[in-house]
């Protein structure tokens, strides 16, 4: 998947492992500050259980080499029709749930395939009154959205500096093979407040850029944001 990014300059930064959800990813940081960043992340799928491995293989075993690589980066069209192709089959119900039991990510994968699992706002760039995460969450509830409280409604990172959010999915009436039918969580989306390192807190609020922000990810925070699709959370 880094390949449709790298081409355009973003550069592969952090490494992180999620050891609980099986998960390994990394994050990419973009060439200017207009742009996102990007963070991507894959299942460790032989490290399930025989029986979940054996399910994701049974769909997956038809693809032999990477489709990737048959594809011109530089052709955005052919792009964007790949990522509306399916590689693999749509998956049963019974299936779906089988993985469900064991790993949400692995079963929400498995049906929405590369579908955005969800997009992040920079609420510190937004206007005052809204650019602080504690007053965004408000306004977000105020509209009646669901929060994720797994870990707590914001998530702090260990230096008090990057502070997330996340709505709940929201469920979404899903047809499977056999034309059976099932509730499940769709995408979310993520808030974010990048506070300014204490070296720059000498700046005035219009010289300060994203390079004077905390940059980066936490595991901590992104393992709890992981579980904004989870049908339960605690």
């Amino acid at each position: 998947m880094r390949r449709f990014f790298c081409i355009t300059g973003i550069k592969k930064k952090d490494y992180y492992y999620f050891e609980g959800k099986k998960l390994n990813a990394y994050w990419y940081a973009p060439p200017s500050e207009e742009y996102p960043r990007i963070f991507m992340s894959e299942l460790v799928v032989d490290k399930l259980s025989e029986k979940a491995q054996q399910i994701i293989h049974r769909y997956t075993e038809l693809i032999k080499s990477d489709p990737v690589a048959q594809l011109d980066l530089n052709n955005g069209q052919q792009i964007g029709e790949f990522f509306h192709q399916s590689l693999w089959q749509l998956p049963t119900r019974q299936d779906y749930l089988a993985l469900l039991e064991e790993s949400e990510y692995a079963a929400w994968v498995i049906y929405n395939r590369y579908y955005l699992n969800h997009y992040t706002i920079s609420v510190h760039a937004l206007k005052e009154g809204y650019n602080t995460l504690a007053k965004f969450d408000d306004f977000v509830e105020g509209l009646g959205i669901q929060l994720n409280t797994s870990g707590g409604k914001i998530k702090v990172s260990e230096d008090g500096l990057l502070l997330q959010s996340s709505t709940m999915a929201e469920m979404q009436e899903a047809s499977f093979a056999g034309s059976e039918t099932l509730s499940i969580a769709g995408s979310y989306v993520e808030f974010a407040e990048r506070l300014v390192l204490p070296e720059f807190k000498h700046l005035l609020p219009h010289q300060i850029t994203s390079k004077h922000r905390r940059d980066g990810f936490e595991t901590n925070n992104a393992d709890k944001i992981f579980e904004s699709t989870y049908i339960k959370t605690n």
